[in-house]
């Protein structure tokens, strides 16, 4: 079992974000993809998929996949409302959390230490994670031009 507790300023943001990625969150993100799919490669293989996965998001995901990617923008849409998150210090392109990896069982789990944003935040990104490694990867959605969405 391993243990991932990362702190970092205020650029951190998500390997799906709007905003520009910082390399502390990104890789908090895909360390937690690789737990749940160690054979994948978050950046190459999510970073531009479907007409969700990556920068912005419009239109109809395309498979299973892109609808993970879009359930994971909504998360995050409503993390910006939620009721413990505190405007821009509280943004899940910035909130870093803590969590547990478990490679064995290929599980995450957020811990109780989060305080209720993060924990938030850190289910967005966990069940992101777990919805990923569930679907399928088809190659032909990968850079897919948005006029298909």
């Amino acid at each position: 079992m391993c243990s991932v507790c990362l702190r970092c300023g205020p650029s951190c943001v998500s390997v799906l974000a709007v905003h520009e990625p910082s390399p502390w969150a990104l890789w908090q993100f895909r360390a937690m993809i690789v737990c749940v799919n160690p054979s994948s490669w978050p950046v190459l293989d999510y970073a531009d998929y479907g007409c969700y996965c990556g920068k912005g998001g419009s239109g109809t995901p395309v498979d299973d996949l892109d609808r993970c990617c879009q359930v994971h923008d909504y998360c995050y849409s409503d993390s910006m409302q939620h009721e413990d998150c505190w405007g821009i210090f509280d943004n899940p392109y910035t909130e870093i959390y803590s969590y547990q990896c478990d490679r064995a069982s290929k599980t995450v789990t957020c811990k109780e230490n989060n305080n209720p944003c993060e924990m938030f935040i850190c289910e967005c990104d966990r069940k992101a994670a777990m919805c990923f490694d569930k679907a399928g990867y088809n190659p032909e959605h990968a850079h897919l031009p948005s006029e298909h969405c």
